[in-house]
């Protein structure tokens, strides 16, 4: 044999089997050392009145059950330190989430660490005027699908602080807010969860100064169908969202399961959003995208509806709605997006082909991996120019750029972003 065609045959199964190689999931095992405090705090949280302070000592706790508050006024919950108060829920027998508040006004929860509920681990609904600070939210051991969805979720809630806090192993979200208004997410960390971070079908939601890395994608701002809250007006900036090429470890059938690995950011049919400031970058599918619910539609219609799960379905978790359609009121294109001022950066030489974005790149786009990526769908009654759709991008340095024309099956795909060099009206 020719030693070129030999060495060439020999590179071919080096990047064959680079790319098909098994990934390990991370882990999460810090060192416990439980202490029975189990019926004391229960009682402090049945007992707790308004205008208190539940005090949880110092010290690793199990409990078998969740802790639960309604109603409730002017109540702090305060730990001593995210590293020295620890709740566990492992081995939990009673109930899903590990806090669970309802229908609450004027709400701080601070200092502590919160761990291995069977559902979501801190869940708060229904309440006005909540804060989040210096909470670690995880699930010990090695990420799996069987993890909690969300650790810090915060839905059907106004007024929110998330600050300083720290999630770990979701396998859906781990700093998640949904259908909530006016929301200051800012100087949090999430790793090894699917989303690090998500604001879905919320308004006036600010991201700023949190780091997001090692999760299958970084930041998500979505919108998504036959939901009572339709989102808008999402600032993000100050950002370092890097990294995140996990595998995606979801619930099959769920929405985010439908997000590939390596998607830095993916803003998806949400309006009126700022991103700026950010440093983006190692990302082996896309740095960030804009794309239309419309996409993931697509790749539902074509995997069938038995990706559906029964075990997506029993954990209330959101699946692709194929006839999202019928919501009159849902807009699945997003529109009035400013990417400006953000720095891009990517040491992966080659795109992951574990996803068909990966395979596009390879046939349109040299294999380059890019560093912004709009799909380009848009209303059929509209264009790339009007107000309702526009996308600028601006002063993101070298940035890299692909349109890919997905309504016409690619036809279109370009890398000349000038259409889109453009400033967004105050």
């Amino acid at each position: 044999m020719n030693k070129r065609l030999f060495f060439l045959l020999v590179l071919i199964l080096i990047v064959v089997f680079y790319f098909l190689r098994s990934e390990t999931l991370p882990s999460y095992s810090p060192t416990r050392d439980y202490i029975d405090l189990e019926a004391e705090l229960v009682e402090q949280f049945i007992l707790a009145k308004d205008s208190s302070v539940i005090e949880l000592p110092a010290g690793h706790f199990l409990f078998s059950q969740s802790l639960s508050l309604d109603n409730k006024s002017h109540l702090t919950i305060k730990g001593q330190g995210m590293d020295k108060t620890v709740l566990s829920f492992k081995g939990q027998t009673s109930g899903a989430e590990g806090i669970k508040i309802t229908n609450s006004k004027n709400i701080v929860l601070e200092d502590f660490a919160i761990e291995d509920a069977v559902g979501d681990n801190l869940k708060i609904s229904d309440s006005d005027s909540v804060v989040m600070r210096r909470i670690r939210s995880a699930w010990t051991g090695q990420v799996s699908v069987q993890n909690g969805a969300y650790a810090l979720y915060p839905v059907l809630c106004s007024n929110v602080l998330i600050e300083e806090c720290e999630a770990i192993g979701s396998s859906d979200a781990g700093i998640y807010i949904g259908q909530s208004n006016n929301v200051i997410i800012r100087n949090n960390k999430a790793f090894y969860n699917v989303a690090g971070i998500e604001s879905e079908n919320s308004n006036n939601v600010e991201i700023y100064g949190n780091e997001a890395y090692e999760n299958t994608s970084g930041l998500l701002i979505f919108n998504l169908p036959e939901l009572t809250v339709y989102g808008s007006n999402i600032n993000a900036h100050h950002n370092k969202v890097y990294n995140n090429n996990l595998t995606n470890f979801a619930v099959k059938g769920s929405i985010i399961s439908a997000v590939p690995k390596g998607a830095g950011v993916v803003i998806m049919a949400t309006k009126d959003v700022q991103f700026h400031n950010n440093v983006v970058e190692n990302h082996k599918t896309v740095n960030l995208c804009v794309v239309s619910y419309e996409i993931f539609a697509a790749d539902e219609d074509e995997l069938g509806q038995e990706t559906v799960t029964d075990e997506a379905l029993a954990r209330g978790l959101r699946a692709i709605e194929n006839d999202y359609a019928k919501d009159d009121n849902y807009n699945p294109y997003p529109g009035r997006v400013s990417i400006h001022d953000n720095t891009f950066n990517n040491a992966n030489l080659l795109p992951t082909f574990s996803n068909d974005f990966g395979l596009l790149w390879l046939y349109k786009n040299k294999a380059s991996i890019p560093d912004i990526a709009y799909d380009g769908i848009i209303s059929p009654y509209g264009s790339l120019q009007d107000d309702e759709h526009k996308l600028c991008i601006r002063n993101n340095a070298n940035a890299s750029f692909v349109y890919l024309d997905a309504s016409h099956d690619f036809e279109g795909f370009t890398s000349d972003k000038t259409p889109f060099d453009c400033k967004l009206n105050e």
